[in-house]
């Protein structure tokens, strides 16, 4: 008999439908390749690093693969789907301050997840605590001096330079025309936004056709997606908010009429770029590399938020403006894609260095009662060993700039005059020691840490703290040394210069000690960029631009100290050109819109290269081959200029005492005294009496500065460094987290990425 297969139980065939269903639910039918996911969903942050975000709102875009699924999206667990309906890109509001977490997911692609912190519109956001209490303007909503912005109008009259009030209700009959770099004409008509950030003001300004929309995703069309940054001059602390600067030479040259000097914020907004300014990173009223960077950072966002994705970012300035534009550039790589500077320095504290010697010397020099019997120092004696041509640069320094810098006792916007026993008012060394010091040191106290108690003084022990720490100091340093050895002094004017010039407290006072500093604060001046090596710009295209000297303290030397710089670190400088013309600080008054024009060019050939290839390079290969140095005197021949460079390309103290040309050394390392080393042209030794060797010998007990060794210290910026909480410093700083994947992408185009370290 024919056997027949057992049939399956109703069990079995159970479990069999059971497993095909689910195979099918899962797209998969026996035999085939595993499910594939549908593409990913992808969140970008674009209004800046998804870390540093601030203000409560959020520029973001988030796009999904085709037939992928209904988008959905959650912001801390709250589903805002709806607002992706219509665009991908999305300004969501409403963000707690600290830890947002944004999750996006469309069908069976693979889910985006951000977390995105928010910080206070107030601040901080990484610069730490602030040294005082801000008096906030009358108007403001809160103790962190917010306000709801405010717009007014201008316009720029038919065959004027500047702009003027406007009324659209009223409008003017002599409006010039405006056509942008991309083509577009359209009236020269000004909206101006001011408001409050970081308890400061910003200014942003652009071609604005009243009446119509402009959102972060539908700009107006004359906007070109560009930024110029415009930056004041001085160095200085303060405590209540103040005007954002505008003009090119704010704070050096305001005296120079219009007419005279163009200013580059109209040309750019004739453009069609948006300009920006805040207060914070104007250097005379905030002298200070993380609150100049924090700034413009927030600065950056809100224009990301409310006018729309950047292309690239130039800044501008004379004096304290290269000073914000080098030492941001340098310790906040990314927030700046060219640089355009004038009446240079590299950063505050190479020329304060030199400033404080100025300032010693001075005390010596102009009391001729302090000159030991039979000393005589004449007027050109006293420059040789400044470095300079005449004593007029030392005065010009002191008194314009070092002094109300450095002074605790000098008054500054927003501290009452000192009451005694009220902190909240001057300090006073005498009355009132726990009062606000209005010096940059103490604006700088995040950045430099607190002096050890082992050093206090009388104040430090009154209030119970150390106060920010001394930066730099002259331990070891032969004043004058090239003069003596050159012969244009006498060893009796050597030994009693170096005996008696002394050195500067805490409270900048002078006293007969030469000033040690504080090692762990010269370190951190290092490592926060408030000096700067130039070690992290190759990333950044360069164009400086001035004149000979006298420049009223602005030497021509400072230019030169930063090209030095720049070819140490990197080997080159060929991300850097050089302008010298006749004009003093500028060079010529033509240079600020000049040198502007030249670095948008620039910088738009950078833009357009898609070659996979580091920025570095592309920022030097893709410079124009007509941007290159360039020397005016007058229509002299090239070589003559030259010729007047070096000229101009005066020296220091310190240059004079032996250090190096770069001007970097903020404190020495010493060697042992060797009276054989002292020698007078044609190798005859210094004739020292013993008397005199002996003096020198009890004023350099530890020894000489050994300038072929690293400064105390020295070393490279870290760059992005946060300095804690409004409540909890970080002394030095700490590195900011790792840069979330995705952020800051409206702040540059595809070639200047990646930027952050």
């Amino acid at each position: 008999m024919r056997q027949h297969p057992a049939r399956p139980t109703v069990a079995v065939v159970g479990v069999a439908l059971a497993v095909l269903a689910a195979l099918l639910v899962a797209g998969t039918a026996p035999g085939s390749a595993a499910p594939q996911r549908a593409g990913k969903v992808r969140i970008q942050v674009l209004s800046n690093r998804a870390d540093l975000v601030s203000g409560g709102d959020v520029l973001v875009r988030i796009t999904a693969p085709r037939k992928a699924g209904a988008l959905r999206v959650t912001l801390s667990g709250t589903d805002v789907s709806k607002k992706f309906r219509k665009r991908s890109t999305v300004l969501l509001t409403g963000l707690r301050n600290g830890r947002n977490v944004l999750v996006a997911r469309a069908g069976r692609a693979k889910a985006d997840r951000v977390v995105i912190t928010n910080h206070r519109n107030g601040g901080p956001v990484f610069s730490g605590p602030v040294a005082a209490a801000y008096d906030c303007q009358d108007t403001a909503t809160d103790a962190l001096c917010n306000e709801p912005a405010r717009y007014s109008w201008l316009y720029k009259p038919t065959g004027k330079k500047a702009l003027e009030p406007y009324d659209p209700a009223h409008p003017a009959g002599d409006v010039d025309t405006a056509t942008t770099d991309q083509g577009k004409t359209v009236p020269f008509v000004v909206r101006r936004e001011d408001g409050y950030q970081d308890r400061d003001r910003y200014t942003v300004l652009t071609l604005f056709t009243p009446g119509e929309r402009w959102k972060a995703w539908a700009p107006q069309e004359q906007w070109n997606h560009k930024v110029l940054v415009t930056h004041g001059g001085g160095c200085g602390a303060s405590y209540a908010p103040a005007e954002p600067p505008l003009a090119d030479a704010s704070g050096t040259l305001d005296a120079i009429p219009v007419p005279l000097l163009d200013n580059t914020y109209v040309e750019a907004l004739g453009r069609g770029f948006a300009v920006m300014s805040t207060a914070l990173a104007n250097t005379g009223h905030n002298c200070n590399v993380a609150h100049n960077a924090e700034s413009l950072m927030m600065a950056k966002e809100r224009i990301v938020e409310r006018y729309g994705t950047i292309r690239y970012t130039i800044g501008t300035g004379c004096s304290g403006g290269s000073v914000a534009q080098h030492t941001v550039a340098n310790a906040y790589p990314g927030i700046y894609q060219g640089l355009v500077t004038t009446c240079s320095y590299p950063d505050v504290m190479s020329p304060g260095s030199q400033f404080a010697d100025y300032h010693l010397m001075r005390a010596y020099f102009e009391d001729p009662t302090r000159w030991g019997a039979g000393v005589v120092w004449s007027p050109t004696q006293m420059a040789d060993v400044e470095g300079h041509l005449t004593p007029v640069n030392a005065v010009t320094a002191d008194e314009g700039l070092f002094k109300s810098a450095i002074n605790p006792e000098h008054a500054c916007p927003g501290v009452p005059e000192p009451v005694a026993g009220d902190t909240s008012t001057r300090f006073d060394s005498d009355t009132n020691p726990g009062g606000v010091r209005c010096d940059i040191l103490t604006l700088m106290r995040n950045q430099l840490g607190p002096r050890p108690q082992s050093v206090w003084g009388a104040q430090e022990k009154a209030v119970g703290h150390g106060f920010a720490g001394l930066p730099f100091g002259n331990t070891g340093v032969q004043y004058g040394l090239a003069a003596l050895e050159g012969g244009r002094i006498t060893p009796e004017q050597f030994v009693d210069l170096n005996e008696k010039i002394g050195g500067l407290d805490v409270n900048a006072d002078t006293i007969a000690a030469r000033t040690a500093g504080d090692p762990a604060s010269i370190a951190n001046a290092y490592r926060t960029g408030l000096l700067n090596e130039f070690s992290n710009t190759s990333e950044v295209a360069m164009i400086n631009h001035g004149g000979p000297d006298p420049g009223l303290a602005h030497d021509y030397a400072h230019a030169v100290w930063s090209h030095l710089r720049l070819q140490r670190s990197q080997g080159h400088t060929d991300n850097r050109v050089e302008w010298f013309g006749p004009t003093p600080l500028l060079g010529d008054v033509r240079w600020p819109v000049e040198a502007f024009v030249a670095m948008d060019a620039w910088l738009a050939r950078v833009e357009k290269d898609r070659r996979a290839l580091p920025l570095a390079r592309k920022i030097v290969e893709d410079k124009p081959a007509s941007l290159t140095d360039r020397c005016l005197a007058d229509g002299v021949p090239d070589v003559v200029c030259r010729a007047d460079i070096a000229r101009t390309n005066l020296s220091t103290p310190r240059q004079e005492a032996g250090g190096p040309a770069a001007n970097d050394v903020l404190a020495c390392q010493v060697k042992p005294l060797d009276r054989t080393s002292y020698l007078l042209p044609g190798g005859l030794p210094v004739p020292f009496t013993d008397a005199q060797w002996a003096r020198l010998r009890a004023v350099f007990p530890t020894g000489v500065c050994e300038w072929a060794l690293p400064g105390i210290g020295q070393g490279s910026a870290t760059t992005w460094l946060g300095y804690g909480t409004a409540t909890s410093p970080v002394y030095g700083g700490e590195e900011l987290g790792r840069v979330p994947a995705g952020s800051g992408l409206g702040w540059f185009g595809r070639s200047f990425r990646p930027i952050w370290r």
